[in-house]
């Protein structure tokens, strides 16, 4: 399967592909999520439903169900806003815009099917 890569991704590439000393450098599909951020929805997830090898079966499933259903740029700037809002302030004033929102709504109703599928 190839993705597109437009001019800018083609040039980070190459740049990478140089700096590492010849290691290829590879584009990953939107779904993709990285492993540090499964294990630690796995981790949080078994450690508000259990700490069982049922638990960390439903709570990996869960993982992949969001990762089929929100992309991973999604994921990660709907979990930055979450995250932004737990600390509080006036910078938690900014995320009440309506688009910033909508992608937090993303995350939860992703969260929900996930759920759904997998508990």
């Amino acid at each position: 399967m190839s993705w597109p890569l437009n001019a800018a991704r083609v040039a980070l590439a190459s740049v990478g592909f140089l700096l590492a000393g010849g290691a290829q450098a590879l584009e990953m599909p939107d779904n993709d999520y990285p492993t540090v951020a499964r294990a630690d929805y796995v981790f949080a997830c078994m450690q508000v439903n259990g700490q069982t090898r049922e638990i960390l079966e439903k709570c990996s499933c869960s993982v992949d169900q969001i990762a089929a259903l929100l992309p991973w740029h999604e994921y990660e700037e709907a979990e930055t806003i979450l995250s932004i809002q737990l600390r509080g302030g006036e910078s938690v004033a900014a995320l009440s815009f309506k688009p910033l929102q909508e992608k937090v709504t993303n995350l939860k109703r992703a969260q929900v099917e996930a759920e759904l599928r997998c508990f």
